[in-house]
């Protein structure tokens, strides 16, 4: 389990880092908080923050109930296609919303694989 609590933390670290990213957009587009519109590089930078929130709620808990029922070792694999998944996905996107495609099919397949394999996995251990 220490190889996917560490690729766990490294998805806590790499959301972090683009919520710093999000500042940096901030600052160099002179867009204060509250507002999010104003600057299209600022908006698809934001959005990467938010969406890799919400894939966050997904992938932490799959990728521990996989990694309890079926393998640590898959799930920390599993995470670190869904870190690169996100990396890409952030790369495309900031450049431009029409390039996000590959790193988002990366990161849905890769949690996929983490959800149905924990339920598959919990299934069986139920049974």
């Amino acid at each position: 389990m220490d190889w996917l609590a560490l690729v766990s933390l490294a998805a806590i670290i790499q959301y972090f880092y683009f919520g710093v990213l999000v500042g940096r957009a901030r600052s160099r587009t002179g867009i204060s908080a509250p507002a999010v519109t104003g600057d299209p590089v600022f908006e698809r930078t934001f959005r990467v923050h938010q969406n890799t929130l919400e894939q966050l709620v997904t992938f932490l808990p799959a990728a521990f109930l996989f990694g309890r029922y079926v393998s640590p070792g898959l799930a920390a694999v599993l995470g670190v296609a869904y870190l690169i998944g996100r990396g890409l996905y952030a790369a495309g996107y900031i450049r431009d919303a029409q390039q996000r495609g590959p790193g988002f099919l990366v990161t849905v397949v890769a949690q996929m694989l983490l959800v149905v394999g924990a339920v598959l996995g919990a299934l069986r251990s139920a049974l």
